[in-house]
């Protein structure tokens, strides 16, 4: 007897001999095997779906397109081979299935090819119920994806800051998702119902950011036209999100910070109160920044009452896939096509590949990868990655592994500790000299 989380649930479109044949060994293995034609098809729950492909259904492939994309799991087309000499049936087959096998059958690799695409349909529905709320009951909207470790604790952290009123520092590298962070804040917070105004002070040029902010004052406009409002004043009774912080001019910093402590503008005299929650977010080390007097320490203790961190993708082990696999059926209704799944080598080479552009860059390489793909999956190369095989030729030397790691342990700890680098020094178990010597070895700082 199975248990029932164990059980996979395979049915069998328009079986044939063949494929009847197969089912007391299926159901030892541990499947729930269940038949119907394909008119019923639409009707059946199941994980991974295997389809007798017919003559009427090469004429008229609408149908089966139909089924397998409104469906949520993975097909397998079964064919002969002469079939497979028929025109265009060899790109149906690549487009719009997982894998296929030709008649009579290999049992081996039929079982092997089921449980590929048994895993592969467990990713993709995992993917789908985030994105349609997510596996807590959340409410619709914002969503973050990923059941890695720094996932479950942002989600815990976010749920006890949102209901509050105080000011939120959103921190972390580029392209972690800290305007998703915000969003999700704002999401479960009061004001939910209330908008949500966000603007990236990197973005915006100096001159024009001060009205971008504070709209226009009364005083430059003439009677022919209205005043246009602010970002603060479009955000009353919400949320103002101020994305890239770090690069607020110090003179808006100035008029920010007296906001901040009275929250109203003036226009044409007229004292306007304003009410609204501001969040801001920042990959630039502020404290280096104040040091540098390229940053107002008063206005950092305003923004930094709560602070929230990212993660970097790197560091988010086992959310690597389960993103792939959104982004892929979140592009895929951009070309139209059938959702394509990732090669072995294409999940071993994002694996091996470090991230430096973080969520965001797996964003715009999957897209990629949609569009130049031309088999049944997407390969490294259509990410732009290195496969195993060029993987291997450009293998380093220890040596080069070894000061990769001695560098990367160096940033970490400054990045905790960049304000004390005794207390860094001590971190790394070295002494204070030997620290030094590792920062000008690697040229840090």
């Amino acid at each position: 007897m199975h248990d029932l989380a164990s059980i996979r649930r395979l049915l069998i479109v328009e079986p044939c001999e063949e494929c009847l044949q197969l089912v007391p060994g299926l159901r030892i293995a541990g499947w729930d095997v269940d038949s119907c034609t394909l008119e019923e098809a639409a009707l059946r729950p199941c994980d991974v779906g295997l389809i007798r492909l017919l003559p009427e259904h090469f004429e008229h492939p609408e149908v089966v397109k139909s089924l397998i994309s409104r469906s949520n799991t993975e097909w397998i087309a079964v064919l002969t081979s002469e079939d497979l000499r028929r025109e265009h049936i060899g790109d149906l087959v690549c487009e719009w299935f997982f894998d296929f096998h030709t008649l009579p059958f290999d049992v081996a690799r039929v079982q092997v090819t089921l449980g590929r695409a048994y895993g592969m349909a467990r990713l993709r529905a995992k993917g789908a119920s985030y994105a349609k709320g997510g596996p807590y009951g959340e409410s619709p909207g914002p969503q973050l994806l990923g059941e890695s470790r720094p996932m479950r604790e942002l989600r815990r952290l976010l749920s006890k800051l949102a209901p509050t009123e105080s000011p939120v520092l959103i921190r972390g590298e580029g392209g972690t998702g800290k305007e998703l962070i915000a969003r999700t804040l704002h999401a479960q917070s009061q004001r939910r119902e209330q908008p949500f105004i966000s603007i990236n002070c990197g973005a915006t040029s100096e001159h024009l950011l001060q009205e971008e902010l504070f709209g226009e004052a009364g005083e430059d406009v003439d009677a022919s036209r209205q005043r246009r409002t602010g970002r603060i004043e479009e955000a009353n009774g919400g949320t103002l999100f101020l994305d890239e912080i770090g690069d607020l001019p110090l003179e808006v910093q100035a008029n920010l910070l007296r906001f901040l402590q009275d929250p109203h503008i003036e226009v044409a005299g007229e004292r306007i109160p304003v009410d609204v929650r501001v969040l801001a977010a920042t990959n630039v080390d502020l404290e280096a920044a104040i040091r540098m007097k390229r940053f107002r320490e008063d206005l950092y203790y305003r923004l930094n009452v709560l602070q929230v961190g990212t993660a970097p993708l790197r560091e988010r082990h086992g959310d690597l896939a389960l993103l792939a696999n959104h982004f892929a059926q979140f592009y895929s209704r951009e070309t139209g096509r059938r959702v394509r799944n990732f090669s072995q080598d294409a999940l071993v080479a994002m694996g091996k590949h470090d991230w430096p552009g973080n969520v965001r860059e797996l964003e715009n390489r999957v897209r990629r990868g949609l569009v130049l793909a031309e088999g049944r999956q997407i390969e490294a190369f259509d990410l732009g990655l290195l496969g195993e095989e060029e993987i291997s030729s450009s293998m380093a030397t220890l040596d080069e592994y070894k000061s990769r790691a001695e560098r990367q342990a160096l940033c970490d700890v400054l990045t905790r500790h960049s304000d004390n680098l005794s207390v860094a020094a001590k971190v790394l178990g070295i002494s204070r000299p030997t620290f030094y010597r590792l920062l000008h070895k690697h040229q840090i700082r």
